[in-house]
Formats: C-alpha cells, sequence, structure tokens
C-alpha cells in the first residue's frame, strides 16, 4: 500500500491540467470521505468531488499546483502549495461567473488531509480568492468583472 504522502502526490498529479483523470482523483476518497472548499464554504461528497477539479482545469487550462512542503503525522498529511495557471475559461465563484482575463495566478494555498487506510476522508483546501481575483486584475472592481450565474 503506498505511504499517505504518496497518495496525496498521487491526488495532485491527477487534478493537474496536463493529466488529469478524475475519476482517479475521486477514486482516491473514502467512500465517506469529502473535499472542502474552505473559503467557498461548499463540501464535495461521492462523484461530486471531482468538480473542484474539473472546474479549475476548464477556468485555467493550464492548472498546475506547485507542491512546496509536506508536512506528515500519521494519518494527516498538510501541504503547502500554490494554484499556477492562465485564466483562458469561465471561473465559477460566490457570487458569479469571472469571464476569462487572460491573466496568470500564482496563489498560495494550504491543504489538509485525513487518511484512513489509504484513503482521503476528509480534503480542507484553504486558498486565498482575494489574492486569486487580485492577480486576475478584478478585486477592485468584482461586482462589474462578473456575470451573474
Amino acid at each position: 500500500m503506498p505511504t499517505n504522502e504518496e497518495t496525496i502526490r498521487t491526488l495532485y498529479a491527477v487534478a493537474e491540467a496536463s493529466s488529469k483523470d478524475t475519476d482517479k482523483f475521486v477514486s482516491l476518497f473514502a467512500d465517506d470521505g469529502y473535499f472542502y472548499d474552505v473559503p467557498g464554504g461548499r463540501k464535495y461528497y461521492g462523484k461530486d468531488i471531482g468538480m473542484p477539479v474539473d472546474a479549475m482545469v476548464a477556468a485555467f487550462p493550464d492548472m498546475h499546483r506547485e507542491l512546496y512542503k509536506f508536512y506528515v503525522k500519521d494519518d494527516v498529511v498538510i501541504v503547502e502549495l500554490a494554484l499556477q495557471g492562465t485564466h483562458k475559461g469561465d471561473f465559477h465563484i460566490a457570487g458569479g461567473v469571472l469571464a476569462p482575463t487572460g491573466k496568470t495566478m500564482d496563489a498560495p494555498c494550504c491543504d489538509v488531509f485525513h487518511l484512513r487506510e489509504g484513503k482521503v476522508t476528509s480534503f480542507h483546501c484553504y486558498n486565498l480568492p482575494s489574492v486569486v481575483l487580485q492577480q486576475l486584475g478584478v478585486l477592485e472592481n468584482l461586482a462589474a468583472a462578473l456575470k451573474l450565474g
């Protein structure tokens, strides 16, 4: 059985735009596992766990997660990373849809995973929407940039 760190590295690899495999991503979760987009306030269960991966690749077709540091203790894995990509597709966020800006993001993120018997039971993603929106050039006038979705 892979180590917990290896499982999480696989999870990131199949979430990359260049090698996206949503079914494989979902398969790495326990039956009762979930993905929690903390700033968005939404939890995803079952097949819906793959929705954030698909949405990010649709908005950022070159989506990449630069993995900086892993912290592993028993069944907990914490990862410091950056979300990187060029905004070329509709980006669905709370409040509406942001049309492509053509700008790039390189936003800090911290992910916290709990695992049981090699499967992810919880994935809490702590990203910084304000940094992403600033880098995309829309933070100053977000209301004008959004299409109601």
